[in-house]
């Protein structure tokens, strides 16, 4: 791990860690002592889908090793820009469900608000990943609006902040539409869908807390993490905070190759979560988003090593299998192989 520029990392807020983060592959090949000859494919992959690490992210890696399991989700590489059947620029249909600007709302009784089109970290597999933010940056009238559309209809029950990562917003801006959200009467609870936590644990402040938690509002955060390794002494502080304050935590993940797609690595991440309190949810197998196809794990794989994992672990640390399929009502869960 690259353990020198810690002190400098935990003396910084999250913002300067947000700004400093690494968008050169050049540089971060160097910062990991890795091969040169990488640089030419992550220089044309980057063009595509830019890179984008944040300190605290990357020094989790170890250096020398092309194979990190943190490394292999942010690297861009040559097989992103190879053509793949099935692979599309919207696998989820989520330009179709994009009501108006800010809002997705794709399923009964809850809908997304886009409240921020950035990332602290490109992750290299991310469906959203040629989503269109530019269209959905609101201005004031546009929240607004947007509100307008939430109390207008009184099926919905929750509001789900998602992005890009909605905690790359500022505090004062959450705190408002949290505000805003509590005071519709049908409204009643809010999700948190973030990954900032686990890149930058810094985010988790005071002041984000207090712009989260000071409604009526239940919140439930869902964290997104993928490997064991990315759970270190700082997001063990943060996400105890976020305990502290009430907040029910979950997590989802990914099935990617090369980084969690091994048994030893799906019950070490489980395992983990559960020592800090904080529940696996859903374990998705890839979505098919054009650029990703090289993290494809078959579905059986996947079905045999969940029901692995329920011959080895308390039911409640294992996350539910589940496909999301543009068009359908939910997420559908995959039914696994059970171990005699």
């Amino acid at each position: 791990m690259i353990h020198g520029s810690l002190a400098s990392v935990e003396s910084d807020s999250w913002q300067s860690l947000l700004a400093s983060s690494i968008t050169d592959p050049r540089t971060l090949l160097e910062r990991l002592n890795l091969d040169p000859a990488l640089l030419g494919p992550a220089m044309l992959a980057s063009a595509d889908f830019a890179l984008r690490v944040p300190e605290p992210y990357l020094a989790r890696m170890q250096p020398g090793d092309v194979h990190d399991p943190l490394l292999r989700q942010v690297l861009p590489v040559g097989e992103e820009l190879l053509a793949q059947p099935g692979y599309q620029l919207d696998p989820l249909g989520e330009q179709q469900t994009n009501a108006r600007p800010g809002i997705i709302h794709k399923y009964h009784g809850r809908l997304l608000l886009i409240v921020s089109g950035g990332c602290a970290i490109n992750c290299r597999y991310c469906f959203r990943r040629h989503f269109p933010y530019e269209d959905n940056n609101l201005s004031t009238a546009e929240w607004q609006q947007a509100l307008d559309y939430i109390r207008s209809d009184t099926s919905l029950s929750e509001v789900i902040y998602s992005g890009g990562d909605p905690l790359a917003a500022n505090d004062k801006r959450l705190a408002w539409l949290t505000r805003e959200i509590a005071e519709i009467n049908h409204i009643r609870r809010l999700r948190i869908h973030t990954r900032l936590p686990v890149v930058i644990p810094q985010r988790v402040t005071g002041g984000l807390i207090d712009a989260l938690c000071a409604t009526r509002l239940p919140v439930t955060m869902v964290l997104h993490c993928n490997h064991a390794n990315e759970i270190d002494q700082h997001l063990g502080a943060a996400i105890q905070r976020l305990r502290a304050a009430g907040m029910t935590l979950l997590n989802q993940s990914v099935l990617l190759k090369g980084v969690n797609d091994q048994l030893q690595q799906q019950l070490e991440l489980s395992e983990k979560l559960g020592d800090h309190g904080v529940l696996p949810y859903y374990l998705h197998v890839l979505d098919h988003v054009k650029g990703a196809q090289h993290f494809h794990v078959d579905d059986q794989l996947a079905k045999r090593l969940v029901g692995q994992m329920l011959s080895k672990l308390p039911g409640f640390l294992v996350p539910r299998l589940v496909r999301e399929t543009a068009g359908c009502a939910g997420k559908s869960p995959l039914p696994v192989e059970l171990i005699e």
